[in-house]
């Protein structure tokens, strides 16, 4: 569907990009049209999934999570079954707020986040490389983040 977006469906893109919470007449201003085929455009959106939910912005470090890790973690077999025992280990933990599977010399690429290092070296030890299947892990700490964003819009 992506060919198939116009001027106003970008914009409505970006709206909501960056507050979730318009209402379909805020929405419609916006853009530049009547709340109907604003309406229509939106639900045409989420129907074709480039829209796939709304969700509040979490400010972890308000919540007493100041400290992020990516940490990359190399499995010793690259086969389906220690792929999807690994991701079902790290779907249980509350720590990894993000897990890729990657291309390269790792496996997987975590993003961690603790309230602060003492808990991230529980995780690490306690936790993670206790994993059937993990060889190797390397942990980096970012200093701060230069520039953020929750998608790439057109």
């Amino acid at each position: 569907m992506s060919a198939n977006l116009d001027r106003f469906d970008t914009e409505i893109l970006r709206a909501l990009h960056k507050d979730g919470r318009l209402t379909i007449n805020e929405l419609a201003t916006r853009i530049g049209l009547s709340p109907s085929p604003t309406a229509r455009r939106l639900r045409r959106l989420e129907e074709a999934g480039i829209i796939s939910g709304y969700a509040a912005l979490i400010d972890e470090e308000a919540l007493g999570f100041g400290v992020t890790v990516f940490v990359s973690v190399q499995l010793d077999k690259q086969v389906d079954e220690a792929l999807a025992h690994f991701e079902a280990a790290i779907s249980t933990f509350p720590e990894v707020v993000d897990c890729w599977l990657m291309t390269g010399n790792r496996d997987y690429l975590l993003r961690v986040v603790t309230s602060g290092l003492g808990e991230f070296e529980r995780f690490l030890v306690g936790r993670l490389t206790k994993v059937r299947g993990v060889a190797s892990i390397e942990s980096s700490i970012p200093l701060r983040r230069v520039k953020g964003g929750l998608a790439r819009i057109l």
